[in-house]
């Protein structure tokens, strides 16, 4: 089997481009794949994350869609042949990059749709016609019944990250989606695990897949160097000052399980003196493109985010990776550590483990099929700046020569009461006195009892009722006026 790019049959034109981006050897999903795909059979792929999906399954489409390309300007010489569905907008983007660059000297036309961005631009794009289309699967929904969209060309679906799709609940969309698709069709389904889902959705999608396995399903890449600390939520933030410092890393990926958690931690962090950034689903899409951008370039040191960062982003050269929050999921686990070592490269993947982490822990044990050893992390004596872990014993220790300013937190309001003593009473504090009520000198009178044995008013006035032969609840008649007196029948003397 070749392991070079240059022992490909590939088109010149996408051969060259290959060569400008610096492919020389392929990684083993990209040696197994390339030429099963070229063959046109359907595909089932576990691999590693990181090492490179998106060219396994990108170059043999370009290269056996080249006989459909044409420098016609009309679009109807370039409906959709190809279509890649991807879980996060990040992954959509970052996707389509790579097969723009790989398609630069040919005549395919690709673009991109995903949610979060206004469809004007992206419907323009659509209706000047391309032949690789690469969309996240609520936003070709909304182009589809929009018309913008027609897909009863597409000879190739690719199904990216497909378990991530599920896991967030795009089974029906894509089953929708699927539905509009000509049942001829060549469909690859790639992702770095494989539950027991994904192999019920490859059953009922894909004919006769040839499954490529070059790593045992959810195994983490060799060249990831696993950490897990013990430390309590208060000691977290230190915990990662302590690892920044002893590695000497510049530059990481932090991920946390809450929205609202990754925006304090980020907050936090940028109060401590570091150069952080947030990524999560309430960011708008110009923020988290912002975000990225910012941490590819080095402008940012730390990109705080959920797991909507978790899988496919390719980052050269980010040197760790730490788990601040132990994943709800374990096969998340394999995604976050995933970031990092990647094409070989080598790196740092620290999860920081609290007491109530132990069920999490065991799930990632199981999923591994390893026993994992939890550390003691020894920190320095000297603290960053910032309110973090045990600044409050710190301050009982200082005394009263304790400084704020040297990273040391003020004391809460128990602690300061214990240390001022009983307050003094109100009025003594800056001259306040209470404002007097007048007195009224029937209220200060003590109680005399009457001697008067007379009923009380209430029962006097009351009026013993008068006996009646009539009920008393028949009303009596009203005396009505009358205008002629009844004449009374005269009687006959006999």
């Amino acid at each position: 089997m070749t392991s070079s790019f240059s022992n490909l049959s590939l088109a010149e034109p996408l051969a060259r481009a290959v060569a400008e981006m610096g492919y020389e050897s392929m990684t083993p999903i990209q040696a197994q794949a390339i030429p099963v795909v070229l063959t046109g059979q359907d595909v089932m792929g576990a691999a590693q994350t990181g090492t490179g999906k998106t060219a396994a399954f990108s170059l043999p489409l370009l290269q056996r869609l080249l006989k459909h390309e044409s420098s016609s300007t009309s679009p109807a010489r370039h409906p959709v042949r190809a279509l890649v569905l991807l879980p996060t907008r990040e992954l959509a983007d970052q996707v389509a990059q790579q097969i723009a660059l790989y398609a630069k000297y040919t005549k395919l036309r690709s673009t991109v749709v995903f949610g979060g961005m206004d469809m004007k631009p992206q419907t323009i794009e659509l209706k000047k016609g391309v032949e690789v289309l690469v969309a996240t699967p609520g936003r070709l929904l909304d182009h589809i019944e929009a018309k913008n969209a027609v897909l009863n060309q597409v000879e190739y679906v690719v199904l990216d990250e497909a378990d991530r799709m599920l896991d967030i609940g795009f089974l029906p969309d894509l089953q929708r989606i699927l539905s509009y698709l000509p049942k001829q069709r060549t469909t690859l389904l790639f992702s770095a695990t494989f539950s027991p889902e994904i192999k019920r959705l490859a059953g009922s999608y894909l004919q006769n897949p040839i499954t490529i396995e070059v790593a045992r399903p959810n195994e983490t890449a060799s060249t990831v160097e696993q950490r897990f600390y013990s430390a309590t939520d208060d000691d977290k933030r230190r915990a990662i000052h302590q690892v920044l410092k002893t590695r000497g890393i510049k530059q990481a990926f932090i991920f946390v399980n809450s929205k609202l958690g990754c925006a304090r931690l980020a907050r936090s962090l940028e109060r401590e003196g570091l150069k952080t950034a947030a990524l999560h689903g309430d960011k708008s899409q110009d923020e988290r493109l912002k975000a990225l951008e910012a941490f590819k370039s080095g402008e940012v040191d730390l990109l705080v985010c959920t797991d909507v960062a978790a899988r496919g982003l390719d980052i050269k050269d980010v040197p760790a990776v730490f788990n601040f929050d132990v994943p709800f999921n374990a096969e998340d686990y394999v995604h976050r550590i995933g970031r990092t070592g990647r094409a070989g490269a080598s790196g740092l993947a620290v999860t920081l483990v609290s007491g109530s982490d132990a069920r999490l822990v065991a799930d990632i044990e199981k999923l591994l099929k390893t026993k994992l050893d939890i550390e003691a992390l020894e920190y320095d004596e000297d603290r960053p700046k910032g309110r973090i872990n045990d600044g409050r014993r710190a301050w009982r220790e200082a005394g009263e020569t304790g400084d704020p300013r040297d990273g040391i937190p003020p004391p809460t309001l128990r602690e300061r009461s214990e240390r001022r003593g009983p307050r003094e009473p109100r009025e003594s504090y800056r001259g306040f006195r209470p404002a007097v009520a007048p007195r009224d000198p029937f209220f200060e009178k003590p109680y005399e009892a009457s001697s008067a044995t007379a009923a009380p008013a209430w029962e006097a006035a009351a009026k013993s009722p008068t006996r009646s032969s009539v009920s008393a609840n028949i009303k009596p008649k009203r005396k009505v006026a009358a205008l002629f007196k009844a004449v009374q029948p005269e009687t006959s003397d006999q």
